[in-house]
């Protein structure tokens, strides 16, 4: 199935569109594939671009004052995402987007994306939606580094998305955990 064909799939799943709208949308999307550990946005650079993750895997992360990556959320296909407050409020990022393997996405700007919210009401609401999930996914991440232990929150995690235990180095399991790498290796092998 072609990239396009995957997003307009994807995007119907939150919301009803037109088959002019799904065009429209559709043309504000530009494909671009981007190298393993491809840098998309730095900290301090004001993040401009929506991502649709057709193929590969890339993550959100911070980098702690002593020099530590924690790792926010990873996104794997199909699944949408961005450095979402520098995204709406359009101020520096505090979060790096980097490709965790080699990835085809599919790119919208800012600009055409909120065009779009303005002209189509499908959109306003699939956006609405996503914020909705970003919000719960957020809060829900936050719940189970307070109330879940590390060995938890790794068997939540294989639960819920098995892929990123099987495709994602240990390093960034474990940061994505807020767990030592020792404490990761540990709960593998048991």
């Amino acid at each position: 199935m072609e990239a396009k064909d995957n997003l307009r799939q994807l995007i119907q799943m939150f919301s009803t569109f037109e088959e002019n709208e799904l065009d429209r949308i559709e043309n504000c999307f530009k494909t671009r594939i981007f190298k393993k550990n491809t840098v998309l946005l730095a900290s301090d650079e004001v993040c401009k671009t929506f991502y649709f993750i057709n193929r590969g895997c890339l993550r959100t992360y911070f980098i702690t004052k002593e020099g530590h990556e924690k790792t926010r959320y990873i996104m794997m296909e199909p699944s949408i995402g961005t450095a979402l407050t520098s995204f709406i409020s359009q101020r520096p990022s505090f979060e790096f987007i980097d490709a965790l393997e080699e990835s085809e996405v599919l790119a919208i700007s800012r600009t055409d994306f909120y065009r779009l919210a303005d002209e189509i009401p499908a959109w306003k609401n699939f956006y609405l939606k996503i914020m909705e999930m970003a919000y719960s996914f957020q809060n829900r991440k936050i719940e189970s580094l307070v109330t879940l232990s590390a060995k938890e929150r790794y068997e939540q995690l294989i639960r819920e998305n098995p892929k990123v235990v099987q495709r994602v180095s240990n390093k960034i399991l474990a940061s994505y955990l807020d767990i030592k790498q020792e404490t990761l290796s540990r709960l593998k092998s048991r």
